[in-house]
């Protein structure tokens, strides 16, 4: 059985994968969904500290795994595949995908912070950014689950870049308001193929089923 382990962007829990999981298993996967101590309450844990929880994980799973990265998650998931060796095809979803010795901060082209310690600010209209196609009663009820999120975790450098060597789907939101779709497509240029998905930067809320269908069709035409 092919796992799939769905790893979460900033400000965010495993919990936001509540919706895709039930489809994911309803096409014969299992799944995993481990949460990234950078994200909580009072976080302090940087992107290798993500990275190792990732490895940890990935070293407990017998069999394939299809690693999906969301956002952030994109991050240290490049970092924790590279020293893996049951992952058979990686998939950014809407997510940062950076090469060896870049940090979120280089992806954007702007100064790191002298000091990394500290919270990173949420974004901007959150409400619109990461939750525009779902009602206003259940995009309320997510913003209010929000976490916080470290500056380390956007401002540590990967160390390896599993891409390279790990074939890998980029799947760009097309209505994303939260990373421009310009900038994805920018990413998605190191990707061995790119899928695209009409939706804005949360499809495994707003489209679970369509997103589920996506990612059986890239294992299974891998």
């Amino acid at each position: 059985m092919t796992t799939v382990m769905l790893v979460h962007g900033a400000w965010h829990g495993p919990d936001c994968w509540a919706k895709l999981k039930p489809e994911l298993h309803a096409l014969g996967y299992d799944t995993r969904t481990p949460a990234l101590p950078s994200s909580g309450a009072q976080p302090t844990a940087g992107m290798h500290d993500d990275a190792a929880v990732l490895a940890a994980e990935l070293a407990s799973i017998d069999g394939p795994v299809v690693l999906v990265g969301h956002s952030y998650g994109g991050i240290p998931v490049t970092e924790a595949a590279a020293g893996a060796g049951n992952v058979e095809r990686l998939i950014y979803l809407a997510a940062y995908m950076p090469d060896k010795g870049q940090s979120m901060y280089d992806i954007h082209g702007v100064p790191e912070p002298e000091d990394m310690g500290g919270l990173f600010p949420l974004i901007d209209d959150p409400r619109n950014s990461l939750y525009g196609e779902l009602p206003d009663d259940e995009a309320e009820q997510l913003v209010s689950k929000l976490v916080e999120q470290t500056v380390r975790s956007f401002a540590e450098k990967v160390d390896a870049a599993a891409w390279q060597d790990i074939r890998s789907t980029y799947i760009v939101a097309e209505q994303d308001k939260a990373i421009p779709p310009a900038l994805q497509e920018q990413m998605a240029a190191h990707a061995t193929e790119i899928r695209r998905i009409p939706s804005g930067h949360s499809p495994f809320l707003s489209q679970p089923h369509q997103l589920a269908a996506l990612i059986d069709e890239i294992v299974r035409t891998a």
